[in-house]
């Protein structure tokens, strides 16, 4: 790699000649601050709090664009650059709605800290502010213009990278504003809910919708049996919330904040993510000796049920018809459940502790209430139930050791690794493997399927058969393998397909990073890291050898793929009208 020799502040060092003057800076542990700044999605100079003074030039230069060159000279700290800095961030804070106590991003908001690092002590330029009404229709996202500082991150993950593109800026200077077209609400737009957004927002200006008073209420009606499930994702990111490293494993924590919390019975969403492979496997097998609609598409993620509703239709009749793991746990949950221990299902209040913001909105989708009740009463994110512990006072690193609830309490690390991308079709091969050879699987890992890569391929030889697997995650990948998939005569026999880039432990419900973390250190691979250490770690890793799932057929759906199964565990989609109308 060609180098450079520059100067920053009186250092001599070499970077690569296609670093920018704040790779550079980093390189050499000087800190330059930022705030539009996001590595890979949004480096456009906006904001122009990263500016620097380069020898010879005029004007100061924004160092997230400006590009190292032979013999550059910069300076970080001039009083020129200080009070640029400054002025800026005065002027944004002029026309920003300033209740931080109250704002949900307090003690995690990259312009609140900006504030304190900068020594800001009072805001010189008062004047007219923007005052612009909440967007609280949607169930899992709430858009609050007034705290926007037209950062434009949001804009660019939407657009650039999931390629949804349902919010960009709207009117020119002062009365610029992120939002949708014509005004809308991102309830009535092709917003996929997958809160992506919110993750990269510096502020507060983009927040999920909050449901832990739902909850609460819940726990404290006498009359309820409230039970909580979790997802795979959550016990590898919800300690980042106390201050623990990134990817530490806390499931024991979790179970113990949630018995304190007052929930009658911790379950692990796991448990259906094994029960959500026997019925999606059954179902392929299905397709291929029947010669169905080929390829199957995994329906776990409702950010990407949503997406393919709105964008792409034809491939609807693709989409497994198996209900998410939480939605199947749920029914499961108001049905064989409530049978055996003999409560009222009207009774039983489902909550679900999960990675992501769609599930917001899957959870009142009609089509969800199979027993008559809704599956999943209420979802709340790992950031909310986070603010739940804390509402506790509940000390998260000072707990006993706790384990799941009984009749339902085990899973398998095939079911763990639903949390990364290609974790769902590395369980699935498990047991497709299995189930066509008839004999026990040697090796367990399926690493060509494993990774952040955007669009992954595999081909296997299965009992003689060539089985063909793609996986994408995040909705801006799905849209190139979909593509190819209608473009390309070759047969694709299972697609694994996230929402979220790097899958669940990467949902936009998860434990928010500043820039300064998520530009340099890759948060997807530490999650995922930790849940395939966890797979590691189970003594069953196959869903097929789980025992509560087979005594849940034995008692009570008899086999995959049975009338009832089909009755509780599976779901139908429809087609979405994809553009808002004037």
């Amino acid at each position: 790699m060609e180098m450079v020799n520059i100067m920053i502040d009186t250092r001599k060092i070499q970077v690569p000649k296609d670093y920018t003057v704040l790779q550079a800076a980093r390189y050499a542990n000087i800190d330059i601050p930022t705030l539009c700044f996001l590595k890979d999605i949004n480096e456009i100079g906006a904001c122009r709090m990263c500016v620097v003074e380069i020898k010879g030039a005029r004007s100061l230069q924004a160092a997230c664009v400006y590009p190292v060159s032979e013999g550059l000279e910069i300076f970080t700290q001039t009083p020129r650059v200080r009070e640029s800095r400054k002025v800026t961030l005065e002027l944004i804070l002029s026309n920003h709605d300033k209740k931080c106590l109250t704002c949900v991003r307090s003690r995690n908001c990259e312009l609140q800290k900006l504030a304190e690092e900068l020594n800001i002590k009072d805001v010189r330029f008062e004047g007219e502010t923007n005052i612009h009404p909440l967007d609280q229709l949607s169930p899992s996202i709430v858009r609050d213009p007034n705290k926007c500082v037209l950062c434009r991150r949001c804009v660019n993950m939407c657009k650039n990278v999931q390629k949804v593109a349902v919010i960009d800026t709207n009117d020119r200077g002062f009365k610029t504003i992120v939002g949708s077209a014509f005004e809308k609400s991102l309830a009535d737009v092709p917003c996929i809910n997958c809160g992506q957004c919110i993750n990269v927002c510096p502020v507060g200006a983009l927040r999920e919708k909050d449901d832990t008073d739902r909850v609460w209420e819940a726990l404290a009606n006498p009359d309820l049996h409230v039970v909580v499930q979790t997802a795979p994702a959550v016990r590898v990111a919800l300690g980042e919330e106390f201050g623990m490293p990134i990817g530490s494993r806390v499931t024991s924590n979790m179970i113990a904040s949630l018995r304190r919390l007052g929930f009658k019975k911790v379950f692990d969403t796991n448990t259906a993510a094994d029960l959500t492979i026997m019925e999606e496997v059954t179902e392929l097998v299905g397709r291929i000796k029947n010669g169905g609609k080929l390829p199957v598409i995994t329906s776990c993620s409702p950010g990407w049920i949503k997406f393919c509703e709105h964008n792409y239709p034809e491939f609807l009749d693709n989409l497994s018809s198996c209900k998410s793991p939480h939605e199947m746990f749920g029914a499961v949950l108001k049905s064989y459940y409530a049978e055996k221990a003999g409560i009222d299902p009207a009774k039983i209040f489902v909550v679900s502790v999960m990675p992501c913001t769609a599930k917001k909105f899957e959870a009142v989708r009609p089509e969800l209430a199979s027993t008559g009740y809704r599956d999943v009463d209420v979802v709340i994110t790992t950031r909310e139930l986070a603010r739940m512990i804390r509402e506790a006072g509940i000390d998260f690193t000072d707990l006993p050791e706790r384990h799941f609830d009984d009749p339902m309490g085990e899973a398998t690390g095939a079911a763990v690794i639903f949390g990364a991308t290609g974790g769902v079709m590395e369980a699935a091969l498990r047991y497709l493997v299995e189930l066509l050879e008839g004999k026990p699987l040697e090796k367990l890992e399926f690493e060509a399927v494993r990774g952040i890569e955007g669009v992954k391929e595999a081909t296997l030889d299965i009992a003689g058969m060539k089985v063909k697997a793609a996986v994408a995650n995040g909705t801006g990948n799905a849209r190139k393998l979909l593509d190819r998939i209608k473009n390309s005569d070759e047969q694709y026999h299972f697609v694994e397909i996230m929402a979220c880039p790097g899958g669940c432990v990467n949902g936009g419900g998860q434990p928010i990073q500043p820039s300064q973390v998520r530009s340099w250190l890759d948060l997807r691979s530490e999650r995922a890291k930790a849940i395939y250490e966890e797979d590691e770690d189970m003594p069953l890793r196959k869903s097929q050898d789980n025992p509560y799932v087979k005594k849940l057929y034995e008692e009570f759906f008899e086999h995959p793929g049975s009338h009832k199964a089909h009755e509780l565990l599976h779901t139908h989609y429809a087609q979405r009208e994809n553009y808002p109308e004037e």
